[in-house]
């Protein structure tokens, strides 16, 4: 029943690709490193209402998610170094340029089952 073509909505999760090093002015590693991702992909999953008191605590008490995402996909690549874009799209468009809008989810825990993956996502503010 979680997994109906019905209940599910799309979004996009770009995948953690590669740590590159940060150099300084004369080429020198400087011993930090930024995080890149690959394009952003689109996906369709079933993505909870937000976390309510009534719920059963999947995750644990004190875990810090705001919603969940179920799938029956045990194919599904995104892990807790995703970015998702949920009720969002990565572009928008600003008068006739093209331009990247921020993620607004981060995975926080994945739990494998038999037949789905239940995701814990948390809301962040990109600036």
């Amino acid at each position: 029943m979680r997994s109906l073509c019905r209940n599910k909505q799309t979004i996009y999760y770009a995948l953690y690709d590669v740590k590159t090093p940060i150099k300084d002015d004369y080429g020198n590693e400087s011993g930090e490193y930024t995080m890149d991702y690959s394009e952003p992909v689109e996906y369709r999953i079933n993505v909870s209402a937000a976390r309510g008191t009534a719920d059963v605590e999947q995750f644990g008490i004190n875990a810090n998610y705001s919603k969940t995402m179920v799938t029956n996909d045990m194919s599904c690549p995104i892990s807790e170094t995703t970015r998702l874009w949920v009720g969002i799209t990565p572009t928008v468009m600003v008068g006739e340029t093209e331009v990247a809008q921020s993620h607004n989810y981060v995975v926080t825990s994945v739990a494998r089952s038999i037949n789905s993956v239940t995701y814990a996502i948390r809301e962040v503010t990109v600036t």
